[in-house]
């Protein structure tokens, strides 16, 4: 499987009420089994969790929205081998990162809280994942051979 260092953004979560990120695992009855990225433990998050993976967030641009993995692409291009500063950073500090990566980000839209929360997840995926990621096709292709098999 040539994709094994690949991260699949849609199977990397965010889950309400949790720190971290998460990689979903597999369905349980009443909910999902998922696993720290930072820790690998395993837990089973309720179906009252708010789920979002990170392949369907996007953030608002002056040209309409740009999805979060374009989003962790133009950082890297920006950033390089460095980390992105921590969620403890400046507001002017992060309005100057993604000035630079994400020129035309909607300054009314995409506030510094969401920033926070980018940085934070880039950081993490940087640390405990990839930042090179799998084809959102080919991705998908393997996770229906999963099913089937």
């Amino acid at each position: 499987m040539e994709n094994q260092n690949k991260t699949e953004l849609v199977r990397i979560i965010s889950v309400s009420g949790h720190r971290g990120l998460f990689r979903y695992v597999a369905q349980a009855r009443n909910g999902a089994i998922v696993e720290a990225l930072s820790s690998g433990n395993r837990i089973c998050i309720d179906m009252k969790n708010r789920i979002t993976s990170l392949e369907d967030i996007s953030i608002y641009t002056d040209e309409g929205e740009l999805k979060l993995r374009k989003v962790f692409e133009k950082l890297h291009e920006v950033l390089g081998e460095n980390d992105a500063p921590t969620a403890k950073a400046s507001a002017d500090e992060l309005k100057k990162l993604f000035a630079e990566a994400v020129p035309d980000y909607d300054g009314d839209r995409f506030y510094v809280s969401h920033m926070k929360k980018v940085v934070e997840w880039y950081n993490e995926l940087k640390k405990y994942a990839s930042l090179d990621f799998a084809d959102e096709e080919q991705a998908a292709g393997e996770e229906a051979a999963e099913a089937e098999a």
